[in-house]
């Protein structure tokens, strides 16, 4: 490969088939060939190169002041502050070593290259002002808010307007704030957002490492893993960007499929790699109908009603149950003589232990309510459905809350989140704000969760208003002294 142009990144996923499709007689890639690229225009200076190197030295005198230049643009962005006289002088000592061995642009590598090691480049730091007691709370400077907000709406450092308003100290005014907020969001490294956030509060992490039985559930493969992932942040991007309402999470009636995922899915007149937005029938609205969140609450070759009902009540209800007690029996196999077959049989056994009863009879009936869709998140009216392990007993998808209310299906739950999207919303805005601050919330958060929760119905607080109300709150704004 050419100086300056990338190697192509080949992600053999995508070019992965189920064991099914295989069989179906569907086309494989045996080998790849790769011509080009033509007409290429100063192939030894890309846009990232071109971003570093700010100034181009006509003679070898004006090395030093270019690349004083150079490295005084780079500390700033890097440290997220202006950078003193001290950052640059240091800088300049690596410089110096490495253009003596090898030349101008060998110095500059030798100086990023410290740059990338320092502290204040890995980490955040924070500093108390100077006579602050200890323990006392503070409000963060503005070079602080800038990288406290840059991080948590980009995963990123500042840019340079952020930065500008930072040392000006006009960032932390509120209406600068709202309008950095909405620049920030409609930019796209605001995605960064929707997958970091989305990762951690609903788990999608965990997807890259699930690994279904391919004996059990042979559609399954990489294209598959990946479609799902990608679905539930397509998203939760357009939540996001169309602004609206939190709740609309939990109901809405689209999503994005690419070809492979809308098969598996059993929606028709979808073709090609591409995502595109399409309309759901009852059976799968909102992001609990998700393959991604079907799949990571599901064990490898069955589904698991108390790992879906577990995960509902920590990222949905925000009401986790206690961990279980030592010494808990197992679910018995389905296999073993005299057991019962069902998984619903299964767990009615389990809750004759009345230590376990206690909580499987609030986590179950959740569980129960997603039983129509499998490991993979497939819709099946049987146990076993689609796999070569189909029993032909029906699903039974009902269940009893706690309070005596009726579940039936994802239709059923869904009414009932509704009915309790207070709940959710308080969930929401506890797991955003995690996010944000990133840090484990204590008691003396709690609060101000709820204030912003109930700033307005639940049903009515949007994602910016909620994002702004969280940046404007005391947990982000203000520290507390370690000094």
């Amino acid at each position: 490969v050419a100086e300056g142009i990338l190697p192509l990144a080949v992600d053999r996923s995508s070019y992965s088939y189920g064991q099914d499709e295989m069989q179906d007689g569907n086309p494989a890639i045996s080998g790849i060939e790769i011509l080009g690229p033509y007409n290429v225009v100063d192939a030894s200076a890309p846009t990232s190169r071109n971003q570093i190197f700010e100034c181009q030295p006509s003679t070898t005198n004006a090395e030093p002041g270019c690349a004083r230049e150079i490295l005084s643009s780079l500390a700033r962005r890097a440290y997220r502050r202006p950078a003193t006289e001290a950052d640059v002088t240091l800088l300049m000592a690596f410089y110096q070593e490495g253009a003596a061995e090898r030349g101008f642009e060998a110095g500059i590598q030798a100086a990023i290259e410290r740059l990338l090691v320092d502290p204040e480049f890995l980490f955040r730091i924070e500093t108390d002002p100077a006579g602050i007691a200890a323990g006392a709370s503070y409000q963060v400077s503005d070079l602080e808010l800038a990288s406290r907000l840059s991080f948590f709406l980009w995963s990123s450092i500042p840019d340079d307007e952020m930065l500008d308003l930072a040392v000006e100290e006009r960032l932390g005014q509120p209406d600068t704030l709202d309008r950095q907020i909405r620049r920030m969001l409609a930019d796209p490294r605001s995605r960064a957002l929707v997958e970091n956030f989305g990762g951690q509060w609903l788990q999608l992490r965990k997807l890259r490492n699930a690994a279904p039985d391919t004996a059990t559930y042979t559609a399954f493969d990489e294209n598959l893993r990946d479609a799902m992932r990608r679905e539930t942040e397509l998203v939760l991007e357009a939540e996001l960007l169309d602004d609206r309402p939190v709740v609309n999470l939990l109901r809405t009636n689209y999503t994005f499929v690419n070809e492979r995922l809308a098969r598996h899915y059993d929606l028709p007149n979808v073709y090609g790699p591409h995502f595109r937005r399409v309309s759901l029938p009852e059976t799968r609205g909102g992001i609990l109908g998700h393959a991604s969140i079907l799949t990571i609450t599901s064990y490898a070759n069955r589904t698991s009603p108390v790992v879906r009902g577990k995960w509902l009540l920590e990222n949905i209800l925000g009401t986790p149950p206690p961990p279980p007690p030592p010494d808990v029996p197992s679910l018995p196999s389905a296999r073993e003589a005299g057991v019962p077959a069902t998984m619903r049989e299964r767990l009615a056994q389990h809750r004759t232990n009345a230590v376990c009863a206690s909580c499987h009879s609030i986590i179950d009936p959740l569980g129960f309510a997603l039983e129509s869709y499998d490991a993979i998140g497939r819709w099946r009216a049987t146990n076993g459905g689609g796999t070569p392990f189909d029993t032909g007993v029906p699903i039974d998808a009902s269940g009893t809350l706690i309070d005596g209310t009726e579940i039936r299906g994802l239709s059923g739950l869904r009414e009932v989140l509704l009915d309790r999207q207070d709940q959710f919303v308080d969930t929401v805005t506890e797991k955003l704000l995690t996010y944000a601050v990133g840090r484990t919330l204590g008691p003396g958060d709690m609060p101000v969760v709820r204030y912003i929760a109930r700033q307005t119905s639940p049903d009515q607080l949007t994602w910016s208003a909620l994002i702004t109300a969280i940046v404007k709150s005391p947990p982000f704004l203000m520290r507390r002294s370690e000094s």
